[in-house]
């Protein structure tokens, strides 16, 4: 359940945010299920952009090891009214920039585009 959840954190993240690159912590609105249905909780997530140098050329030896925006979670618990047990879902504390941990996520190269902030 909540791997679920963080998924739908990720998710809805950038929905409506304010155009920012730097790595911070962010308010968010998540959808979780609870016993009278999906409800709205209020949150906080990490969300923007590490520092990051791409090689020039493709190589097999050297890479720069990646860092992603990488936070302090843990998980709180809300009553619904109605509800025999509470909703459990993420909260992040903090965040930062770190070498990206390949136990816990991707660490390839990312193929997509990107995404810039407009400039005013």
């Amino acid at each position: 359940m909540q791997l679920v959840v963080m998924a739908a954190v990720l998710a809805v993240a950038g929905a409506g945010r304010r155009c920012s690159s730097n790595c911070n912590l962010t308010d968010a609105i998540i959808e979780v299920e609870s016993c009278i249905g999906n409800v709205e909780v209020r949150t906080t997530i990490c969300q923007g952009q590490c520092y990051h140098e791409d090689l020039v050329y493709i190589s097999n030896g050297y890479w720069p090891e990646q860092e992603t925006c990488n936070g302090e979670w843990s998980y709180e618990v809300q009553h619904i009214p109605g509800c025999p047990e509470g909703i459990t879902y993420p909260v992040a504390r903090s965040c930062t920039c770190a070498v990206c941990n390949k136990d816990h996520m991707f660490c390839g190269r990312y193929l997509g585009d990107v995404h810039r902030c407009p400039s005013y």
